[in-house]
């Protein structure tokens, strides 16, 4: 099974190399739009040369590496991202950028054609930018990134400027032309892979994403002389709502498919030890993989809110809504068919976070596939994942690769 033509010491290598930039002090650290970031851009645009790749950023600030196909099928587009969270890691985008340049030069170590272009995406701002919003590039290349994130600001410089200064065009549109496939190697963030020793999991599907602000306005009181019983305090209505949550987002998860619902922030007014709290906000981020389970979800809430102790009154607002996307079947099965030819174990599973392959599914049939990581840890300094298992995944969605350009 192991016996594998994607070289895991260059793969060490550049995953090292990237690692090594970061701000000083913070590992692992390069944000978009950042010093460090445009560090790692020069580095990568360097590695994509001496691959033999013909190497530019597109209008939306993604960094492209093109190797040419023999009989002008259309694109195989394969990436991720390599900017990082702040205090981050060395895996999370990093690691599908590298595994894609190491496929394009097994393919030419190994003398392989293919009949489809090859092009390796390092994708602008997967990551929430210091500007507040995410997958800059994916977006653009897909034609979805909203004309008025052009006006963010950051320190006086617009997102728009931004994006010139990594060598994008924000007046121009960025869709991709023909694209055909899209496949993106990513680690898994979660314990199911390596709970399981299972070597690959094959995503089935990226979540949606909700995200609802819920305000409980009760009356803030003197909190030693109003009595127990002649209270309306918005907190404790608000922590029992909080734990109902919890309760439903459990049930909903225990029917057989991805379900999350986290109160992520929280706040309460006035805020002092000697008053009855008279207002409470919620943030709740909730993720489904299948947009009923989310709907029932929101009507839950609403009913939810609607029985709350006198003197409590609810508001709520839907502050994002984003469906949940399919990954194509097709794609899927061809690397379940690598997967067993290389004698790797694999499941079927949902992706719980975002990805730029979302918006690359609105171009063209995509793919994910996930390696284990250690412990489930990501976004933190401890994120890890064997050199071995990323190659493996490598070696899997190159042969995946090479099957789609023989039947197309």
């Amino acid at each position: 099974m192991r016996n594998l033509r994607i070289n895991e010491s260059r793969i060490a290598e550049d995953l090292a190399a990237l690692a090594a930039i970061t701000d000083p002090g913070r590992p692992w650290t390069r944000r978009a739009f950042s010093p460090r970031f445009d560090e790692g851009r020069r580095w990568l645009a360097a590695r994509f040369q001496a691959a033999g790749l013909t190497v530019r950023t597109d209008a939306g600030g993604n960094l492209l590496g093109r190797r040419a196909g023999g009989a002008g099928l259309g694109t195989i587009l394969v990436g991720s991202h390599s900017d990082t969270v702040p205090d981050g890691g060395r895996f999370d985008g990093v690691a599908g950028v590298v595994v894609a340049l190491e496929i394009a030069r097994m393919l030419d170590e190994r003398g392989y054609r293919l009949r489809h272009d090859l092009c390796i995406a390092d994708f602008l701002a997967e990551e929430v930018s210091v500007f507040g919003v995410s997958c800059i590039g994916s977006r653009a290349m897909a034609g979805v990134r909203p004309e008025a994130w052009n006006g963010l600001e950051h320190e006086g410089r617009s997102l728009a400027q931004a994006i010139r200064d990594v060598g994008g065009n924000p007046d121009l549109g960025a869709k991709a032309e023909d694209i055909r496939a899209f496949f993106e190697l990513h680690i898994e963030q979660g314990v199911v892979l390596e709970s399981g020793g299972t070597d690959l999991g094959l995503v089935t599907a990226i979540a949606g994403i909700t995200r609802i602000e819920v305000t409980l306005t009760g009356r803030p009181d003197h909190a030693g002389t109003t009595p127990m019983g002649y209270r309306a305090d918005a907190l404790v209505a608000a922590a029992a709502l909080v734990t109902d949550i919890e309760t439903e987002a459990t049930r909903l998860a225990q029917m057989g498919s991805h379900f999350t619902a986290t109160v992520g922030e929280f706040s309460i007014t006035p805020g002092a030890a000697n008053v009855v709290p008279g207002s409470a906000r919620l943030l709740i981020d909730a993720r489904a993989v299948e947009r009923p389970r989310m709907e029932g979800f929101i009507a839950w809430l609403q009913a939810r809110m609607a029985d709350l102790p006198a003197g409590i009154r609810a508001d709520h607002r839907i502050l994002s809504d984003n469906a949940p996307v399919p990954m194509d079947p097709g794609l899927i099965s061809l690397l379940d068919q690598a997967a067993a030819t290389l004698g790797a174990s694999q499941i079927l599973m949902a992706s719980g976070a975002g990805h730029d392959a979302a918006f690359m599914a609105r171009l063209a049939p995509a793919a994910m596939v996930f390696v284990p990581s250690l412990a489930g840890r990501s976004h933190c300094p401890e994120e890890f994942s064997e050199i071995s298992d990323i190659a493996l995944g490598a070696e899997v969605m190159a042969e995946a690769i090479l099957a789609f350009d023989a039947q197309k």
